[in-house]
């Protein structure tokens, strides 16, 4: 039993690994440094590159199962298809790829676009995977300590028609069940796609209320401006990818992204507990900031 996960090391590859850990069978890390990789005991850490095909193939040499994360930058479109022709060339028993919630309905978001080629491909060529589909990650606001905290701001442009977001820890859990499972079953198992979001509903101001409660204070939203947003951004980040975030933020202000109750219902059945919500985590936020 062999299982790649690729990502290993960003917040919901950490979150995999974790799971996955004393849980048998042999797990790969798939890494760019694996000298300085920090990995829970028992994992393996194996040089490589989404974006090198000479090194998937190699990485992927004895691996049963993969996760497949590849993350928002200029050639993911390229590259994940790439690796997923990589992983049917050498027969893979299953696979849980990462996409992104109403990845179909945001084709004018580029990383939106590029993981529904992937659901696309998956689905033509009939490859035995999951596909996860997670909405927002809730962790993305710890970027909002420094507003929050020194300006009472809310400042991600979320607009007011609400978005279902989700914990990264959900998500974490939700891809090693799903590898587990297909790693533990003898024989491929059919395609499934799980819609992975939080319990709640969650908008610029209800964002702002919640954040309110927590930190004890007042606190404003900031409004709903691409321009000083994408600006913003720029600042730490290439002008490819803060405009690639303005889009993304501009179709959550026209359309929103929330979930159907069967989303929620079917999620919670896999995890086998209820889904973290936004305030859980703005009151632990809250508590480790307590003192900065």
């Amino acid at each position: 039993m062999t299982i790649l996960v690729a990502g290993s090391t960003g917040l919901v590859g950490g979150n995999i690994v974790e799971h996955l850990a004393g849980k048998g069978g042999e797990v790969l890390a798939l890494t760019r440094a694996p000298e300085h990789a920090e990995l829970p005991e028992g994992i393996v850490p194996v040089k490589g590159d989404i974006s090198d095909i000479g090194a998937m193939r190699s990485a992927l040499k004895g691996v049963d199962t993969l996760f497949l994360l590849v993350p928002n930058v200029l050639g993911e479109h390229t590259y994940v298809l790439q690796a997923l022709s990589v992983a049917r060339e050498i027969g893979i028993k299953g696979i849980v790829y990462l996409s992104v919630f109403r990845a179909e309905d945001y084709v004018d978001v580029p990383h939106f676009s590029s993981k529904y080629s992937a659901e696309q491909m998956i689905e033509q060529v009939d490859l035995p995977a999951t596909i996860l589909r997670p909405a927002y990650f809730i962790q993305n606001d710890a970027w909002q300590k420094e507003p929050l905290l020194s300006q009472g701001v809310y400042a991600m442009p979320i607009g007011n028609q609400g978005i279902s977001m989700v914990d990264a820890r959900d998500i974490g859990e939700a891809a090693a069940l799903e590898l587990l499972r297909r790693e533990r079953s003898h024989d491929s198992l059919p395609s499934e796609t799980y819609t992975l979001v939080g319990p709640d509903v969650i908008d610029g101001e209800t964002a702002c209320s919640i954040w309110a409660e927590v930190l004890g204070r007042p606190i404003r939203y900031g409004g709903d401006d691409l321009n000083g947003f994408e600006t913003c951004l720029k600042s730490v980040a290439p002008e490819w990818m803060a405009y690639d975030m303005r889009l993304m933020m501009r179709r959550y202000q026209q359309d929103g992204a929330i979930a159907v109750s069967a989303d929620i219902a079917r999620l919670t059945e896999l995890l086998g507990r209820p889904l973290r919500s936004y305030r859980d985590f703005a009151a632990a936020s809250a508590a480790e900031w307590g003192g900065h």
